[in-house]
């Protein structure tokens, strides 16, 4: 893998490990990744560990339509209506920009990562 591809990935990959907003699946796999890599960093082990973190999150991917009506519904008793609000607002505007899945940080860097690969589009 070229080193900027395994930069992109590596970014990610932290980004999912550590954002509060990736379930602890999600940061298992974004760490097993990151493990992987640190032990074997040819080419062939890069690719495997980058493909099993693909594959991880391939189907995982919230829509924006699914933010939105959690926002309209559930979000202002669990979060607070305020950040529900903010979180509507976000999601309507992204939504505008023809964005099609969840802004929280962790599903951006997840988005990024499949669509960079293919496996979604963006």
């Amino acid at each position: 893998m070229e080193k900027e591809l395994f930069d992109f990935v590596a970014e990610r990959a932290n980004i999912l490990a550590a954002a509060d907003t990736s379930k602890q699946d999600t940061k298992e796999a974004a760490q097993a990744w990151k493990d992987a890599v640190a032990a074997d960093d040819s080419d062939a082990a890069v690719e495997a560990a980058t493909n099993d973190l693909l594959d991880f999150l391939e189907g995982r991917m919230l829509g924006i339509d699914d933010l939105i009506a959690f926002a309209e519904g559930p979000a202002a008793d669990i979060m607070g209506a305020e950040a529900a609000a903010g979180m509507l607002a976000g999601a309507k505007a992204r939504k505008a920009e023809g964005w099609k899945y969840c802004i929280c940080e962790a599903h951006v860097a997840a988005a990024e990562l499949l669509g960079k690969f293919g496996r979604i589009e963006l």
